[in-house]
């Protein structure tokens, strides 16, 4: 369980990074050779999505949750954005939901 939320944590740091650094060349605080690790780290971003555990919806909607809990941890950390009571409350409901799902469909 830790190795899968290990790789599902650095999945969305590689999908994350690749995202940003083209934002910061578009919005001119970059420049253009940023793009060069973003295409890096979304290639990673790819190859990382092949070592999941299985390409299932559960699988991605686990994922899910835990890019949404990423990407508070990004905005405060990288944009320097002090997450709201709503970003906990999101968090929370989304990593909650990932429970229900991931943990309610084992085989019994």
């Amino acid at each position: 369980m830790a190795r899968t939320l290990g790789l599902f944590f650095a999945t969305a740091l590689a999908e994350l990074t690749g995202c940003y650094l083209p934002l910061l060349w578009l919005s001119g605080k970059g420049a253009a050779w940023l793009l060069i690790p973003a295409a890096l780290s979304l290639m990673v971003f790819v190859w990382l999505l092949t070592l999941h555990p299985g390409a299932s919806g559960r699988i991605y909607a686990t994922y899910g949750a835990v890019y949404i809990s990423t990407a508070v941890l990004w905005l405060h950390l990288v944009d320097g954005v002090a997450p709201s009571y709503s970003d906990y409350v999101g968090v929370g409901l989304a990593l909650l939901g990932a429970a229900v799902i991931a943990l309610g469909n084992r085989a019994a």
